[in-house]
């Protein structure tokens, strides 16, 4: 009797499980059995593993042969599990010896060939490893680059099984010849998911394009301001106006004045897009704010998650620390919209079915926009819409008041005069010096948040804020009286008092004075309180 074992990782949303494959054999009629909640793609590895073991120049046992995945009661699915399978066959046929097998994580797919085949989620998979104790991993070449970015964890890439398998033999690396010049590498495929290119809205890898400047955007200083605040606190906003006013312009240069992210950040959002399959080939770490921006039709399981079979990353986990934009909300349908409260809230979504729960990040900066009404043309300063007061609330009423109350900037986004498209004066402050304005206001807030759990003013808790960082003596009046008349609701009062302090750090106070709440009240119920929108730079 032959027996052997390794390990590989069973993925759970963005979490690994790490599970032991065995392979025993026994007399008897040759049969392959495999047992342990496999899905059918995995169950399909028994014929990809033999054809690959047998065109690698080994030899397939003649016997009973059963693999275990265990635990047995975590279902285990894709076919990242072919090469760890492959090699614990190996090593109970005692063409490897089993003792260097027990102590390494296998992941990857087998071609017929023997050729070894990258799958997603090889990051999170390799931090499961790590975070189990394992030292040792084996991964398709192609993805090693991708596994080395965790710390403490031996990477070995290798490109076919038999390569792999000369290794653990310690015989002769055989070199396998190289792919035509000037042909995509066929092995890269397994990297990327059909469909979720740039033209789908969902490709998040990346922050705007380059050309992307704050200065072209002509005028808008209230929306300006307010776009920078967001990105200074980590606020929602929500722009409102005709369309052609600038709208989409203002939410496509928000990721370019985020700071870059953090070493851990830029794990998080790595392994998110890993196991959706949005991670690019060449680029394994993901360092700047992804920007996701889905079309109105996107269902509720497109937003947060889900879909059939293994549940998926949805769009508020792939835009997890950076930007989500909403264009034409109020033509989203109004459950995918209300299924955004809760990772609002939470930071996180959490998809319930009846094959188990994944929980997906969600930490995200969501911008709003929409028309005034149906032909957009509606405006309190003129009458040239001509839409039914009827049909402008029916509209309106598409953004519920719940999501609204989540959203802490509402900016009524004006249209672009001719005098300011025509201006050939000074332009606008552009996306760098915004951005270093943007850095600095965020390290104050560090500075000060320093040795709590947050890092950012829209995470502190409103009952944390009214306690220890309360703003100057009799700021706060004129918000707490529209508290009492009912314009503002106690998250609402809250919110302000959290704008009111990112405004702070931007200008460079040590606390809140009237100015800065008056602004905030300003972006948060689009009522001008008579001060200057233009921050302009820090005190």
């Amino acid at each position: 009797m032959g027996f052997a074992r390794t390990c590989s990782v069973a993925l759970v949303g963005v979490e690994g499980v790490v599970v032991e494959v065995q392979a025993d054999l026994e007399p008897g009629v040759a049969a392959f059995t495999l047992v342990g909640l496999p899905d059918k793609s995995l169950t399909e590895s028994r014929d990809r593993v033999r054809a690959a073991v047998v065109n690698s120049g080994g030899e397939w046992p003649q016997k009973k042969l059963t693999v275990g995945l265990s635990p047995a009661s975590v279902p285990k699915a894709g076919s990242g599990f072919d090469l760890a399978v492959a090699c614990a066959v190996l090593g109970a046929s005692e063409r490897i010896d089993p003792r260097v097998l027990a102590d390494i994580v296998m992941i990857g797919e087998l071609g017929l060939d023997g050729r070894v085949r990258p799958v997603r989620g090889i990051l999170p998979a390799v931090l499961a490893a790590a975070d189990a104790g394992y030292e040792q991993v084996v991964v398709p070449e192609c993805a090693a680059a991708e596994a080395s970015l965790v710390p403490g964890v031996s990477v070995l890439g290798v490109r076919s099984l038999r390569q792999l398998i000369a290794v653990l033999a310690d015989e002769p690396v055989p070199e396998e010849a190289p792919d035509e010049q000037g042909r995509p590498d066929p092995l890269l495929a397994g990297l990327r998911v059909p469909g979720t290119g740039a033209a789908t809205g969902m490709h998040c890898a990346g922050a705007a394009p380059h050309d992307h400047d704050l200065a072209d955007v002509v005028g808008q200083i209230p929306a300006r301001t307010a776009v920078e605040v967001a990105a200074a606190g980590g606020h929602h906003i929500f722009l409102e106006g005709p369309p052609g006013a600038g709208k989409t312009m203002l939410a496509e240069r928000l990721p370019a004045i985020l700071p870059r992210l953090g070493r851990t950040e830029s794990l998080e959002v790595t392994a998110v897009h890993s196991v959706a399959g949005l991670l690019p080939p060449g680029k394994p770490l993901i360092d700047v704010a992804p920007y996701c921006a889905p079309h109105h039709s996107a269902t509720m399981q497109a937003l947060v998650g889900g879909g059939p079979g293994v549940a998926r990353p949805g769009a508020v986990s792939l835009s997890h620390r950076g930007v989500l934009f909403l264009d034409e909300t109020p033509e989203f349908s109004s459950r995918a919209l209300d299924a955004l409260r809760q990772p609002l809230e939470a930071g996180h979504v959490v998809i319930a079915r009846s094959a188990g729960v994944v929980r997906f990040p969600a930490r995200f900066l969501m911008v709003l926009a929409a028309n005034p009404c149906p032909c957009g043309r509606f405006s309190r300063r003129d009458t040239v819409c001509e839409c039914p007061p009827a049909a402008i609330r029916r509209y309106q009423a598409r953004l519920s008041g719940p999501l609204l109350d989540r959203v802490d900037l509402r900016v009524e986004v004006d249209p672009v005069t001719r005098a300011e498209l025509t201006w050939s004066g000074a332009r606008g402050e552009s996306t760098r010096t915004v951005a270093d304005r943007v850095r600095a206001a965020r390290e104050r807030a560090a500075a000060r948040l320093a040795g709590t759990p947050w890092r950012t003013n829209s995470d502190v808790p409103g009952r944390e804020l009214r306690s220890r960082w309360c703003a100057a003596s009799g700021a706060m009046d004129e918000a707490e009286r529209h508290l009492e008349r009912g314009v503002l609701t106690a998250r609402g009062l809250d919110r302000v008092l959290r704008v009111a302090w990112t405004v702070a750090d931007l200008v460079g106070h040590d606390r809140p004075d009237a100015t800065d709440v008056a602004r905030a009240l300003h972006l948060r119920t689009g009522v001008p309180r008579g001060v200057p929108m233009a921050l302009g730079a820090p005190a």
